[in-house]
């Protein structure tokens, strides 16, 4: 049974107000606050933020959302993974630091509380429980208000979560590498709680999916499983290639300062 098309106007919405933002602040604000003599963006920055707004669509509207919320929930799984892992870093990493820094001015001094590394892999944890449990599940399913907001505070955190590893302006910068490496390691392993329910588990988690039309044959367990695999390897694979980034980028800069110019400086000895 296919599922019908209908238009996601909020998820719309947040995204043409994410472009108008960044174009606004590149063509408006670079005069004011951009480095003199430096190109605004780079093309590659520009890359990184229009993927994540794709992203963001594709993993919030149709079809992916509606199949997650209709018929099977690891299509809901990927939708997160792709709202908390990958889409939050793409935009955080696309937005040169003189425009986030000019967006973010006003509230500086809550962001450097609500960016420490402790309270961002304790919210986002704790929210992603929360959105796991059956019964918040079901509310997410029949309140389509609810499950927006969800969704939003979701992302929130997970733009939180991603802020000490992707530093984006110099005022909150609070690990080291080494510090980041171990933050995302543990951030690793935490889904792997609500991952394991789903996989060991013998009987449906979420109910209200035994209810539903399966597409493709798909049983009800068997989907469960999968959407349990997801979060726990796929989400995983995501967190130990940031992990591998941190790590190279630090030992790129690390070379880079070893191996640089070195200058000499030479004499004439009169005869």
């Amino acid at each position: 049974m296919g599922i019908t098309f209908h238009p996601h106007l909020d998820v719309y919405g947040v995204a043409v107000g994410l472009v108008i933002a960044y174009e606004y602040g590149i063509r408006v604000l670079a005069g004011r606050f951009a480095p003199v003599g430096q190109p605004p963006v780079s093309t590659g920055q520009r890359v990184m933020f229009y993927s994540g707004v794709v992203f963001l669509v594709i993993s919030s509207t149709w079809p992916l959302h509606d199949i997650g919320e209709q018929r099977l929930y690891m299509f809901h799984m990927i939708e997160h993974m792709l709202i908390t892992l990958v889409v939050p870093p793409l935009l955080l990493g696309g937005t040169p630091e003189w425009l986030m820094h000019a967006f973010t001015r006003p509230v500086i001094p809550l962001l450097k509380v609500i960016t420490r590394p402790i309270f961002t892999l304790v919210f986002f944890n704790a929210w992603l429980a929360l959105i796991h449990v059956p019964s918040v599940v079901e509310l997410m399913l029949a309140d389509d208000f609810f499950h927006f907001f969800a969704h939003a505070v979701l992302f929130v955190s997970a733009v939180l979560m991603w802020w000490p590893v992707m530093d984006p302006i110099p005022e909150t910068k609070t690990l080291a590498p080494f510090g980041k490496m171990g933050y995302l390691f543990l951030q690793s392993l935490v889904p792997t709680i609500p991952a394991s329910f789903m996989t060991l588990g013998e009987t449906p988690l979420y109910q209200v999916y035994t209810t539903f039309p399966r597409l493709w044959g798909i049983d009800v367990m068997t989907d469960q499983i999968i959407a349990g695999l997801i979060m726990k390897i796929g989400g995983g694979l995501i967190l130990w290639f940031a992990i591998a980034w941190v790590f190279f980028s630090w030992y790129d800069r690390e070379q880079q300062y070893e191996t640089g110019p070195i200058v000499v400086r030479s004499t004439s000895v009169a005869q």
